[in-house]
């Protein structure tokens, strides 16, 4: 009896926490210039020269701490984020819908359709990343919008399900291809819009 409760407080707890564990966790907080990694803002600085307002936020999920510039250059909103060791992960910007090459926005159009019954796209960034190659060319790449094919389109919707809305940040290649999705609450709704 007793060995019984303890396999269902189990399968409970396992339940739980692997439906957590898909969703996307993330803390932000603006932090002021001189808490950002050195290395990190010599390595911007060049693009950065004639931006009026750079924020500066630390971000966690639990697990992993990055560091994440924002700031506007000609009419697109900019999001630089390096690890906590200060070594660039991606660049991204703010793009609309119609920026996306037609065949791949029919892709990932055609893929969220299939997913979901209702959704509305609260915002398409355009993703450069920094994954093994070296972090000044991806730099220059991503202020020069060069449409290459390591490029990466993530999208958040808010999908209609059936206890509501639920938030979701999609990911495709440059073809429209759909890469991953990830769940994440509401609370977090402010911070990922920019």
């Amino acid at each position: 009896m007793m060995k019984s409760k303890l396999n269902i407080v189990f399968v409970l707890f396992l339940t739980f926490t692997l439906g957590f564990a898909q969703t996307k966790q993330e803390r932000e907080f603006r932090i002021d210039k001189e808490y950002f990694p050195t290395q990190s803002l010599e390595l911007l600085l060049p693009y950065i020269k004639e931006v009026k307002k750079v924020r500066h936020y630390k971000e966690t999920d639990g697990q992993k701490i990055s560091y994440e510039a924002k700031f506007k250059k000609d009419k697109l909103r900019y999001s630089v984020e390096f690890d906590s060791l200060g070594n660039l992960e991606d660049v991204e910007f703010i793009i609309k819908k119609n920026d996306i090459p037609s065949g791949s926005f029919i892709n990932l159009q055609n893929y969220l359709k299939n997913k979901h019954k209702k959704v509305k796209v609260k915002k398409i960034q355009q993703q450069y990343l920094a994954v093994g190659t070296e972090s000044k060319k991806v730099l220059k790449e991503a202020f020069q919008n060069l449409l290459l094919p390591s490029i990466r389109y993530e999208i958040v919707i808010s999908s209609k399900e059936e206890k509501g809305y639920q938030y979701y940040e999609v990911t495709f290649d440059h073809q429209g291809n759909h890469l991953s999705s990830r769940k994440f609450s509401d609370s977090n709704y402010d911070h990922v819009l920019y």
